[in-house]
């Protein structure tokens, strides 16, 4: 069965939240002191725990989500910011939002927390942030690489052994596919890992596209351990050995987590 924070989705917004703040803020402000009023978007921001982190730092924050239940969620557990206009959420597809007629304004910070190894055509989707910045703005950019143990999202599978299963998203799709059909996980489950493995997203694709895309990266991080681990297993976490992340490919392979800041 899927891990129970997958389906407690309290819990899991409590994990977004700590991870942020813990972990993503201070990442962030080894570069660029978060003020307030700065204006911060989330892309996928799912249930906002990762906007609360920003809020409690009196951020006014603008999250897009695909997911209209997942938005309304959103709107239960940040009832209170969402009456005093702190924070906007809108369900809709990121290609549909032009920044100045759907938000009246451009933004000082824009978060992927684990999304853009989700979004198709990631090579168009990636230079269109730049029309959400403004000057001197950051984009923060995290995601599990394609080739990670669990970088096909397996563990939101319901079978208990194909959700701790690792790497065996890394078979040619027919395989896979009948692999997961015949440990009963259903075409809801199927289709959606299908997706994950059309636009996964190794280390190097990543940096590719942000150089074609005139961005700049400045700052980056590997993790052996992802830090949200801390708080979905009780792991510590832990920063990629140095030999290991300077391995160009070999490294996707054992890293469950990157950090990135670009300008």
């Amino acid at each position: 069965m899927a891990f129970d924070f997958h389906k407690d989705m309290k819990r899991y917004f409590d994990i977004q939240y700590k991870t942020t703040r813990d972990f993503i803020i201070p990442f962030i402000e080894q570069k660029k002191t978060i003020l307030p009023g700065h204006k911060v978007l989330e892309i996928g921001c799912g249930e906002a725990g990762v906007l609360k982190a920003f809020l409690e730092k009196d951020c006014t924050c603008v999250g897009i989500e695909l997911s209209e239940h997942r938005v309304k969620t959103a709107t239960q557990f940040l009832q209170k910011e969402v009456n005093e206009g702190l924070i906007k959420l809108i369900s809709r597809d990121i290609y549909e939002i032009d920044p100045e007629k759907d938000v009246s304004f451009k933004f000082d910070f824009i978060i992927l927390k684990d999304v853009i190894e989700h979004i198709y055509n990631q090579e168009k989707f990636i230079p269109l942030l730049k029309g959400f910045l403004n000057p001197g703005g950051q984009i923060f950019f995290s995601f599990p690489p394609w080739y990670m143990p669990y970088g096909g999202h397996q563990q939101t599978c319901k079978s208990n052994i194909l959700s701790k299963l690792p790497y065996y998203h890394l078979l040619p799709m027919p395989l896979y596919k009948g692999f997961l059909s015949l440990l009963g996980e259903s075409e809801g489950i199927i289709k959606g890992l299908e997706e994950v493995k059309d636009t996964g997203i190794s280390i190097e694709r990543f940096e590719n596209i942000i150089n074609q895309s005139k961005f700049v990266i400045s700052e980056r991080r590997f993790y052996l351990f992802n830090p949200i681990y801390k708080f979905k297993f009780n792991l510590k976490p832990r920063r990629q050995y140095g030999p290991v992340s300077m391995m160009p490919f070999v490294r996707n392979f054992f890293t469950s987590a990157v950090y990135y800041l670009v300008e």
